[in-house]
């Protein structure tokens, strides 16, 4: 499955409230929603529908003007956005300022607890952790788990190490053995090959916007899903450098047009006081 045949409405909603509304103390129109997105191949009834959706898990609010809904961003939402912000554009693909620190995580729970079993290996695996063991995970840097562990209410179950690898520790056998790379490798290989051919086409406006909300909300699933592992430590001709100039490269090329449409197309509102 290409990425963007994977793209969800709620990932594209996201991204677009990001590219829009973030920062800006304004909310946007539903009807300017399903315009956008209807150039993207979503339906309406399938973008009202995600509407609905995220705002009753509290990452939309609605605000009335006349007969007219417009959607603003929640604390909640909020939160998530200026993660993927910085994901996107101040922590980056490739890490090359690692310091030798690792992070290790070790819990051990009731053979009963399936599903807190469960939820705690993905919200690992999401924070850029790895299986070392069965019950010992590994990511690098120093990560902050506190949140997560409280969340899901296992403190007293989860003991947290910072560490360095022995001299003779084979960092990168390690690495081969604890992480799937060659998946994250394709997606990273796929990307460039979906995307580097609009460095140097031109597309209208009202399709550089649909381009740009689909480039960003693909580079950002990518992302995610990288543990940013030590570039020293990974092989030779690891892509997510190439991927990341691609996605860059073909950023600025839109963000003009894209800025125009969306001036164009969208219906902005201040958020109002009693709202916030």
């Amino acid at each position: 499955m290409t990425g963007e045949e994977s793209l969800r409405p709620q990932s594209l909603l996201l991204t677009f409230l990001g590219d829009q509304v973030l920062g800006r103390d304004v909310c946007v129109y539903s009807g300017s929603v399903i315009d956008v997105f209807e150039r993207a191949g979503v339906g309406e009834q399938a973008t009202r529908s995600t509407l609905t959706r995220m705002v009753n898990r509290g990452l939309l609010r609605r605000q009335r003007e006349g007969r007219r809904m417009y959607f603003g961003l929640t604390e909640h939402s909020t939160a998530v956005l200026d993660d993927g912000d910085r994901r996107i554009w101040h922590t980056g693909a490739v890490n090359r300022d690692w310091d030798g620190t690792w992070t290790l995580l070790g819990f051990s729970l009731p053979e009963s607890w399936q599903r807190q079993r469960h939820d705690l290996r993905s919200k690992l695996t999401w924070s850029g952790f790895g299986p070392l063991f069965s019950g010992l995970w590994i990511a690098p840097g120093e990560v902050d788990v506190a949140e997560l562990v409280t969340e899901l209410g296992l403190a007293a179950h989860v003991k947290v190490f910072r560490a360095h690898a022995d001299a003779g520790m084979d960092i990168g056998a390690m690495i081969e053995e604890t992480w799937e790379l060659s998946e994250l490798a394709t997606r990273y290989e796929e990307f460039v090959r979906r995307w580097e051919p609009w460095e140097s086409r031109s597309p209208d406006a009202a399709q550089a916007l649909v381009l740009r909300l689909r480039l960003q909300a693909e580079w950002l699933q990518i992302i995610r899903r990288d543990p940013r592992l030590p570039v020293r430590h990974l092989p030779d001709d690891w892509p997510a450098d190439q991927a990341e100039k691609t996605f860059r490269t073909v950023h600025d090329r839109l963000t003009p047009l894209a800025r125009d449409a969306a001036e164009r197309l969208l219906d902005l509102v201040p958020v109002r006081a009693d709202q916030t």
